[in-house]
């Protein structure tokens, strides 16, 4: 799944160059949001001071303001659509990769079951939740990079939390236990997951495989095996249905209270006015960023378990086509 990727001569440019691009340009996108950043704590102050003085502010200097997030926007629209479509081709490069390495052995892989479907689907699969996951992974960690000494800065106005009292840098300390309760709360109601995703994929290809011999062969594929087979499937769906129930119940749940947690934090310091709406506007976004970051594990728990379980077929794949060449 690397190896062939990242340790081979063929494919240096997209693997080594490739990755520095995407890191670089995340960067990029990042440092971009910070100005989005910078730009709402500006607009919000602009906005407080025209509600508060009517004629305070002049229209053009209104539309003048409008305008330079329009040049920010538009950059980083750009560098986005260009990222996305390099990511997909440095992703697709991998999936090549890895091809070739299986069919290069294809004489042993053929004799292994389900061959067909780790080279073919689980390939495929793997490098769309690498696409998915791996840049985003990327983004979140960039992005705590970079906000989080913001978040620290702006902590600085907060000057006490509610039924706790005085705490110097309050936010940043909230943002952090906030998103490490939730991790843990997904860590543990979500444990079965992956080994329920990686069951069923044995199910499913048992399934397909009967249908796919019985093309061929009158004998195969008779309603009795196929009943017996699809109902394995089913239970195993059922049983999948039933823990990402309570699964997806904590998630949204957490999910939902999170949007509130800036704002309970800075409620002693609103009530005592201390605090303009655009620094306002800036900690509640550098706080969702820093909290967002955090949270990784939290959002992305779903597909985590898909990519565990490809990696295990894939992983158990290699190590028979290992030991079946050590025979040879």
């Amino acid at each position: 799944m690397f190896r062939s990727f990242f340790f081979n001569r063929r494919w240096f440019v997209w693997s080594i160059a490739g990755t520095a691009l995407i890191l670089y340009a995340t960067w990029y996108k990042v440092e971009l949001d910070v100005k989005i950043n910078e730009w709402f704590g500006g607009f919000y102050n602009l906005i407080q001071k025209a509600l508060a003085t009517p004629g305070s502010v002049s229209l053009d200097e209104y539309f003048g303001h409008l305008l330079s997030f329009g040049k920010i926007a538009a950059l980083f629209v750009f560098i986005a659509v260009v990222l996305e479509w390099f990511t997909k081709h440095y992703v697709f490069r991998w999936r090549t990769a890895m091809n070739d390495w299986y069919m290069a052995h294809w004489p042993v892989v053929r004799g292994i079951e389900g061959a067909s479907q780790r080279v073919q689907e689980d390939t495929m699969r793997f490098a769309r939740i690498v696409e998915t996951l791996g840049v985003s992974f990327m983004r979140s960690v960039l992005t705590l990079f970079a906000f989080l000494p913001i978040l620290w800065t702006l902590s600085a106005e907060v000057k006490s939390l509610p039924w706790v009292g005085e705490v110097d840098r309050a936010l940043v300390y909230v943002a952090i236990l906030f998103a490490l309760a939730g991790t843990v709360l997904m860590a543990g109601v979500g444990f079965k997951l992956p080994g329920l995703e990686f069951h069923n994929q044995r199910v499913e290809a048992a399934y397909r495989k009967e249908l796919v011999i019985g093309e061929d062969d009158a004998a195969r594929a008779a309603p009795a095996s196929v009943a017996s087979l699809f109902d394995a499937v089913r239970r195993n769906y059922f049983r999948l249905f039933f823990h990402y129930l309570y699964f997806d119940v904590a998630k949204w749940t957490y999910l939902q209270f999170s949007v509130l947690v800036p704002y309970i934090a800075l409620g002693p310091t609103i009530v005592a006015g201390g605090l303009t709406l655009g620094v306002m506007q800036q900690i509640i976004r550098a706080f969702g960023k820093v909290q967002e970051s955090f949270q990784y594990l939290v959002t992305s728990w779903s597909t985590i378990v898909e990519l565990l379980s490809v990696y295990k077929r894939l992983r158990g794949f290699e190590a028979q086509i290992r030991e079946l060449e050590a025979a040879a």
